[in-house]
């Protein structure tokens, strides 16, 4: 299995060295060469099997000859042996045909566990065997910080830095953060909003010195083991609702392109899905180029669902080089008409989108009705992210059954959640005590030169 690149001009690199690249030499992202199948009796054997059974069926086709069986079972089964539920992805049914999928069950109540908690495992096993050690930088809108933290804190061989937007995130997201003692982790408010955490990371991936330098490796969902550890829920929960003999469609809160994308390549692989909804809050980009087939930033607006407020969505690019027949060339061309805020898809590129996409948006106040309203109908207490794909999945309701993830605990937006449905969520036990503990932070400035002088001085001192 070989991964290239979505702009054509990097070179074509293994699964393990994709995952310790991250982003490609050329500003891309890596996908594989190809997209392998299950057929419709391999999908419908995984009913019945633990999570973690499922998942090294669904992900042994894209790593090739980098583990063996064995290593790779055993990686998977420490991914998710600190999770709290023993389904690790457990279906709740809101109402006829609609389920809701808890993805918040992990080390950090997000989803991002899913995929953090399996790459973490990777990268030790694989740099222990190298007997490398990288740096990992990382921006967060929220989420991906404190799941990146905690896969990471305290390994010899791993220095961790997350990049987070000043004032920009909830206050348990940012403890999450902020709060560990491990000397390998090193949290980082921006001046900025996440786009600009963003931007700088990608910055500093370009920067071949200071990249090579430090070892530079990246966790976003810009790294494809990421998107590739995503995949494996679409496939466990379709199944428990009746596929391959069932169709079963999706929508997705999201930002970063990366979650949804997953279930695009669980479709490729051969997964019935009949529709993957888009569902996006007031930061709505991503509906209105499906809607409009210009992509054109408009600024972020600082919101109830922060790990949503984004402009620059990731893994978009991806899927445009599927879109684009795969031709390199054309992504990178749209990625460089980007740096003036806007780029137009071509027509066949959109038909080829709204082949596999809807979309929709939540307003402020269409979030807070749809907590109030799901908890009073079913005593489902919805984070606003959950809340945004739920409100947006009810325009699609039919007779295939919906499956909208919710991709946070509650408890990480305790006001907002407090403000829409008059009471407010509880931390679980064992992280009752949070908002009492020190934190450990560094405010930077929105500036390369600083942020890489800042990094290279604390990876000295270690």
């Amino acid at each position: 299995m070989k991964y290239i690149s979505t702009r054509g001009n990097a070179p074509e690199l293994s699964f393990e060295e994709a995952m310790l690249t991250g982003l490609a030499r050329d500003g891309g992202l890596y996908v594989p060469e190809s997209i392998p199948t299950l057929s419709a009796e391999e999908i419908a054997g995984l009913a019945g099997k633990s999570y973690e059974e499922a998942a090294f069926v669904v992900m042994r086709p894209f790593v090739g000859d980098a583990f063996t069986d064995e290593e790779f079972k055993g990686i998977i089964a420490r991914a998710y042996a600190n999770f709290r539920h023993d389904a690790r992805a457990p279906l709740v049914q809101l109402a006829p045909n609609h389920y809701l999928l808890e993805l918040f069950h992990g080390p950090t109540l997000a989803f991002k566990d899913f995929a953090m908690q399996l790459i973490g495992q990777l990268f030790q096993f694989s740099l222990a065997r190298r007997n490398e050690r990288v740096t990992i930088v990382g921006a967060t809108s929220g989420d991906t910080g404190s799941a990146a933290i905690e896969a990471f804190r305290g390994l010899d061989n791993v220095d961790v830095f997350i990049l987070f937007p000043h004032g920009r995130v909830s206050d348990i997201q940012r403890k999450q953060m902020t709060t560990p003692e491990d000397a390998n982790v090193h949290a980082l408010a921006l001046d900025g909003d996440f786009d600009d955490c963003q931007a700088k990371l990608k910055d500093m991936f370009n920067d071949f010195d200071f990249r090579d330098g430090v070892k530079l490796a990246g966790v976003n969902s810009i790294n494809w083991a990421r998107v590739l550890a995503q995949v494996v829920y679409y496939f466990t929960s379709a199944v428990s609702l009746g596929a391959p003999y069932r169709k079963v469609s999706f929508t997705v809160p999201t930002g970063n392109f990366g979650d949804i994308f997953a279930g695009y390549i669980a479709k490729k692989m051969g997964l019935p899905i009949d529709r993957l909804v888009i569902a996006t809050n007031q930061n709505d980009i991503l509906h209105r180029t499906m809607e409009t087939g210009a992509y054109t930033k408009e600024g972020v607006t600082p919101s109830i669902s922060p790990s949503m407020d984004i402009q620059v969505s990731s893994n978009f690019e991806r899927a445009l080089f599927d879109a684009y027949g795969r031709d390199g060339g054309a992504v990178a061309q749209l990625m460089e008409e980007l740096k003036d805020g806007s780029f137009a898809i071509s027509q066949g590129a959109m038909e080829t989108l709204r082949e596999h996409f809807d979309s929709g948006r939540a307003s402020e106040e269409e979030t807070n009705a749809t907590i109030a309203s799901a908890f009073t109908a079913t005593s489902e207490v919805l984070c606003p992210h959950s809340a945004v794909g739920v409100k947006v999945a009810n325009a699609y309701l039919g007779e295939v059954p919906m499956v909208t993830l919710a991709t946070a605990h509650p408890a990480k937006f305790p006001d907002a959640v407090e403000a829409a449905m008059g009471a407010r969520p509880a931390l679980p036990p064992h992280m009752a005590d949070m908002m009492d503990k020190d934190e450990r932070v560094t405010r930077v400035p929105n500036d390369l030169g600083a942020l890489e002088a800042l990094i290279k001085e604390r990876i000295a001192q270690r």
